[in-house]
């Protein structure tokens, strides 16, 4: 069964929620809506355990600051990740990889080829597919690689789904939980055991007797779109357990397991220096997630989530991801924030189930027009190209994610592998590698013979910082207006030297040069830094621009490289 869309909130487990429609936000936090008085009423004694939680009050601040004590993120302790290494969900805003009015144009008549390299999860593949041009009604090609097991596993799960399952909404809202939410409905986990298993379990039982390492290919066909995995023998059969829950694992188990990476209190002092620039009620909406791990409308019924997502947990002792994972770092702020949610206004996270049920509606209707074929591997991207079905000079596109930075391919040898399978100028001179690279700043930005003009840069921007803190001048080195200041500081520099030093003494023009390509002078795919400050302290909208970037996941270092074929 579909989400209600602007649900009543008034429900509590085991009895009869209302059906109808929420037509009234909760004034205090307006984060819930009821259809009128008399169930707001009834629900108040449940509601206002968040609707006055501390977290939602104007003048809530951090424990290290009650307790007058040095929070835990100050000092010389290295940074750590805690929780899990698994990265299942994106961590950059998802973006339409062809921009295909502004490139080729919308009545481009030739066939697409897409490949996402190193791919990470759908949201770039459903944002491309969504937003193509209605008038373009040509064959599409997407081919996916991950080396991470789990997230190809998760990938050609939620494809399948969105081809089998015939009705939308229902499709539409399971992917959505099977993606994003700790625990699922039976009737989500019926889909994945009875719809989804079988598919899987005709290809082991064809392949049992090949050896662990083979590699076998299926291709399910579903009218005019197919798509096809390539997997070696012992991942077919590790695919199957993604649709049971591990054995003896309980919804209690699963979220107190959860619960121990997410509201770890040796991490809280993380947890509250990122609630500084949320809103109140965002800071209750967040809290809420990291508690219940439920992508829903904050007034949504939960009891029906009562089954472990077996997609995520695969076994009973282990969250598999970082502590600070949120949904919310893989689409775009903005857009999530202007979707409708009535006037629940400051539901951020209904706002984000709204809004990736759009796209993935978008997508899934999208497709059903489309000549379209799913490719999807599991092998290290530098591995992929060996693959026969990459053919030299055959791609409109080739998105690598962060590949390029140097703790993984790197930048030389990643585009010394792809830029060969980019079409050529004579076939399309639209045709791109969009390559991400996220640790550069951090790692070449603060060298020793440069401190001080790092500290001139540093001092230029202070001003600027001052008065999107609305603060009367530097603040104090112990107090909590410091924290905001430090940790807006990332977001309000430039870092534009730190670029062009990096590809000076990489030699990125020479090196792309030495293969026949180069970085393209304008980038028509996505900006070179997206996530920085556009505007200017007291211009129109500056400050809501400011409060977008410091409250989100990026911190404005990200930047993209866009490269093309010259010869």
């Amino acid at each position: 069964m579909a989400t209600q869309r602007f649900p009543c909130a008034n429900w509590t487990a085991g009895t009869v929620a209302c059906t109808k429609p929420g037509r009234y936000s909760c004034k205090n936090c307006l984060l819930v809506l009821y259809c009128g008085q008399e169930c707001q009423k009834s629900h108040w004694s449940a509601h206002k355990m968040d609707c006055k939680a501390p977290l939602g009050h104007k003048t809530w601040t951090p424990d290290w600051v009650q307790e007058k004590r040095q929070p835990a993120f100050v000092g010389d302790k290295p940074i750590v990740q805690f929780g899990g290494l698994k990265y299942l969900w994106g961590n950059v805003p998802a973006y339409d990889v062809l921009q295909l009015p502004s490139n080729e144009g919308e009545n481009y008549k030739e066939p697409l080829r897409l490949l996402f390299a190193a791919s990470g999860d759908l949201r770039n593949v459903l944002t491309t597919i969504a937003e193509l041009p209605s008038s373009y009604s040509h064959p599409v090609e997407i081919t996916m690689n991950d080396k991470d097991f789990d997230i190809v596993a998760c990938n050609v799960i939620m494809l399948l789904i969105a081809l089998v399952v015939d009705n939308t909404d229902v499709a539409v809202d399971c992917i959505i939980h099977i993606w994003y939410s700790s625990l699922i409905r039976k009737a989500d986990l019926d889909i994945l055991q009875q719809r989804i298993r079988p598919l899987i379990e005709e290809v082991c039982e064809k392949i049992r007797d090949k050896t662990p390492g083979s590699v076998l290919a299926k291709t399910w066909q579903f009218g005019q779109r197919s798509l096809r995995l390539v997997l070696q023998k012992s991942s077919w059969d590790n695919l199957l357990s993604f649709m049971n829950t591990p054995e003896g694992l309980s919804a209690k188990e699963a979220n107190r397991i959860r619960r121990a990476v997410t509201l770890a209190e040796s991490r809280k002092d993380y947890r509250d220096r990122h609630l500084l620039f949320q809103p109140p009620s965002r800071r209750i909406a967040k809290q809420r997630f990291r508690e219940d791990g439920l992508l829903l409308p904050f007034g949504s019924r939960r009891d029906e989530f009562r089954e472990p997502n077996p997609t995520i947990f695969h076994s009973t002792d282990a969250w598999p991801m970082p502590d600070n994972a949120d949904p919310l770092n893989g689409w775009s702020t903005r857009q999530v924030e202007y979707c409708d949610t009535g006037p629940a206004t400051a539901d951020i996270y209904g706002k984000l189930f709204y809004h990736v049920n759009s796209v993935m509606r978008a997508f899934i209707l999208r497709l059903s027009t489309l000549q379209a074929v799913f490719r999807l591997f599991q092998t290290d991207a530098a591995e992929l190209v060996k693959s026969p079905n990459l053919e030299a000079g055959s791609f409109s596109r080739i998105e690598v994610s962060n590949i390029t930075d140097g703790a993984y391919v790197g930048v030389h040898r990643t585009i010394f592998l792809m830029i060969p399978l980019l079409q050529t100028p004579l076939t399309n001179p639209h045709a791109t590698l969009i390559t991400l690279f996220m640790n550069v700043v951090d790692e070449y930005g603060m060298l020793p013979e440069e401190q001080m003009a790092n500290w001139a840069r540093t001092r230029a921007v202070m001003p600027r910082i001052v008065k999107y803190l609305s603060l009367k001048g530097i603040p104090d080195p112990l107090s909590l207006d410091m924290v905001r200041f430090i940790y807006a500081m990332g977001s309000v520099a430039t870092y534009d030297h730190v670029l062009d030093r990096f590809a000076k003494e990489f030699r990125l023009s020479e090196a792309a040069r030495s293969i026949g390509a180069a970085m393209k002078a304008k980038h028509t795919i996505i900006e070179n830094w997206p996530f920085r400050l556009k505007l200017r302290p007291n211009q129109p909208g500056a400050q809501k621009e400011f409060d977008r970037l410091v409250s989100g996941g990026v911190s404005g270092k990200e930047f993209y490289v866009e490269w093309n074929r010259v010869e």
